[in-house]
């Protein structure tokens, strides 16, 4: 199939084409992002893969489905950027990741924990200008303390594993209850609970209408004061504005994230030499308990070999007219 690949950076390039040696897909990589001003490239493809801040609404999968376009692969797990109803009124297929290495997501949580508690990005910067002096980095030790666990699928699961190597107790919130992260020493409490008694508080949960803006003013009131929020999740879990109410009143001791609610504009590209018009995030990146990277959780080796095989896997299937394994409908 000739695919039209958005938001492909170097090692999307290099990787699809390793994933794709043997099912001999017509690749063709662009890099700006799918959205009603781009989807005019898409003419003369027969599917068009895309990453999580593509923005796949009503207006680009009517283009997509007028261009003969009936299969969208996303090479991510979420699909919050989709309108999923549209695509099926479309007669557009969305296939997505189901699953990678859970291991990437979950060590970089815990990475930026362990940051965090440790002041370890502060003593960094020291370093390097020669100040050695260890003033303001007293940290904190894991051990004993308890960690609330918000989505506890697979990520979430091996997260709370690790931490119960560090001595740490598990408190989970899940609609659906696992016995597996009973099984390892967690137990389960009502949201309300579960911020009230936490002193870490990490989000493993998917961004639906239910979950957006979980953590509002009136969770991160209910935290402990001094305690941890980290979110690998996506963006619109947390209002950011609370947030930063919360680090601003001492409310929240540290805050580590991988996502933010409005990345689009700026994750994945290099504007270490432009004003950044975002003021949420400058104020954000000034504080020096909060620990923000740029959406790289999943970015392993290990991950991104899965992620290519899984996406050139559906993109085969589709082709040869089989069961789309990874298939995502509205209503999921």
């Amino acid at each position: 199939m000739k695919v039209a690949v958005f938001s492909a950076k170097r090692y999307d390039r290099e990787l699809l084409a390793e994933a794709n040696v043997e099912a001999g897909h017509e690749l063709v990589f662009f890099d700006a992002l799918l959205d009603p001003s781009t989807v005019s490239l898409t003419a003369g493809y027969e599917a068009v893969c895309v990453f999580v801040n593509d923005r796949i609404d009503g207006a680009v999968l009517a283009a997509l489905a007028a261009h003969g376009i009936r299969l969208l692969a996303l090479r991510c797990t979420g699909f919050n950027n989709v309108d999923l109803k549209a695509a099926a009124a479309h007669g557009v297929k969305i296939v997505r990741v189901t699953q990678y290495s859970p291991y990437s997501v979950a060590e970089h949580a815990i990475a930026l924990i362990l940051a965090l508690s440790r002041k370890i990005h502060r003593a960094y910067n020291r370093t390097r200008d020669g100040n050695f002096e260890l003033e303001g980095l007293l940290g904190s030790d894991l051990h004993g303390r308890t960690v609330g666990v918000v989505g506890t699928g697979k990520i979430g699961r091996v997260f709370a594993r690790i931490m119960t190597g560090f001595g740490c107790t598990l408190i989970g919130h899940d609609k659906v209850p696992s016995p597996d992260f009973e099984r390892i020493g967690g137990h389960y409490e009502p949201i309300t609970a579960l911020a009230t008694r936490s002193d870490i508080v990490s989000l493993h949960c998917p961004l639906t209408r239910e979950t957006h803006y979980l953590v509002d003013a009136n969770f991160l009131a209910l935290m402990k004061p001094g305690a941890m929020l980290i979110n690998t999740s996506r963006g619109g879990l947390v209002d950011t504005e609370a947030a930063i109410a919360a680090l601003k009143s001492g409310q929240l001791a540290g805050l580590g994230i991988d996502v933010y609610e409005q990345e689009t504009d700026l994750f994945f590209q290099d504007l270490s030499s432009s004003i950044i018009p975002d003021d949420v995030i400058q104020r954000l990146v000034s504080f020096p308990n909060v620990i923000v990277t740029g959406h790289q959780a999943f970015f392993t080796r290990e991950a991104m070999g899965q992620i290519c095989a899984t996406t050139i896997a559906s993109i085969s299937a589709y082709a040869e007219g089989r069961p789309l394994a990874h298939e995502a409908h509205a209503g999921a």
